[in-house]
């Protein structure tokens, strides 16, 4: 049978916000097979627990924010994507998330430090079946037209590999890799997307920044570009780590249904908002998908099975 999977043990991290600038901390701790991953604000009077679903996705301007049944008046967790790429990275199932801000800490920008993280608390194989969500049909969400045009796309695949293509009309941009596709039966998520970070325009900081977003940002946590280059002293960790941060955010984004998906994705000028619609689109069509588990493992797709190799 392919298992379920938590964590070992409890492991912590400190860092800010990269919107709201705060200070918070995070605890992560194991949880039993059917849980799924539940972020809990215990900074407040009363702790609240936010099951991650699809329909708890309540604003995705600019990250991915998460309320109880996506309430916008509930208590939320903010930039929830980057350690939800790490969990999906990982296989993980079922975790608490402890957190003591509304803002899950943006650490080096990319999901590395999560995946770090996770995995010096050990991943633990559950005594109940890996459920995932088969997708059984296409299923696709498109905006805008013309050079605004925007879409996302899933289709049946026997696996799970995602391609994705941006156009930012940047010249720090164009020429790095516009377009990437990764396949979890043949790539490693740890070395290939983990490292991949969180980037912005200095055109846009200032505007963010009167907005009241954007506090915690910085050169230690994204890649900074102008209008010409990016300022990084150490450049870029991939020779295409912009569009590899797209697919990391995917990834991210995606895993808030609930359960890993078999499906092929794909992408061109996606965002959060666009990633939840095709979630959503998913779900609303009962005959578009099925929960899936695989009781003999080498039935299961490649790379499914396999816990990733540690640090």
């Amino acid at each position: 049978m392919l298992q379920q999977r938590t964590i070992k043990s409890l492991t912590r991290a400190v860092g800010v916000g990269l919107h709201s600038g705060q200070r918070v901390e995070l605890t992560l701790r194991p949880a039993p097979p059917d849980t799924g991953i539940v972020f809990r604000r215990v900074d407040l009077p009363q702790p609240v627990d936010i099951p991650v679903n699809a329909e708890a996705v309540c604003d995705t301007r600019l990250a991915s924010t998460l309320s109880p049944g996506g309430d916008p008046g509930a208590p939320k967790v903010h930039t929830v994507e980057h350690l939800m790429s790490a969990c999906a990275g990982l296989g993980l199932d079922n975790l608490y998330i402890d957190i003591t801000a509304e803002e899950v800490p943006i650490l080096d920008g990319s999901a590395a430090a999560f995946v770090y993280l996770l995995q010096s608390a050990g991943v633990e194989l559950q005594k109940a079946p890996k459920r995932f969500m088969r997708v059984l049909k296409p299923i696709e969400v498109r905006e805008g037209e013309g050079p605004s045009l925007k879409w996302a796309r899933l289709e049946p695949f026997h696996g799970y590999k995602l391609a994705f293509e941006i156009d930012f009309h940047h010249p720090a941009v164009d020429q790095t890799g516009q377009r990437v596709e990764f396949d979890f039966s043949t790539g490693q998520y740890k070395r290939d997307i983990s490292r991949a970070r969180t980037f912005g325009f200095t055109k846009d900081v200032e505007m963010m920044r009167s907005r009241g977003l954007g506090l915690g940002g910085s050169m230690d946590n994204a890649i900074v570009v102008d209008d010409y280059r990016v300022l990084n002293g150490d450049g870029l960790r991939y020779d295409d780590e912009f569009v590899k941060h797209k697919i990391l955010d995917a990834i991210g984004d995606l895993y808030v249904v609930g359960h890993p998906l078999l499906a092929a994705y794909s992408a061109y000028k996606s965002g959060h908002a666009l990633n939840n619609k095709l979630l959503r689109a998913l779900k609303a069509d009962a005959s578009a998908w099925e929960i899936a588990t695989f009781e003999d493992k080498a039935q299961a797709p490649k790379g499914m099975a396999e816990l990733t190799p540690a640090w």
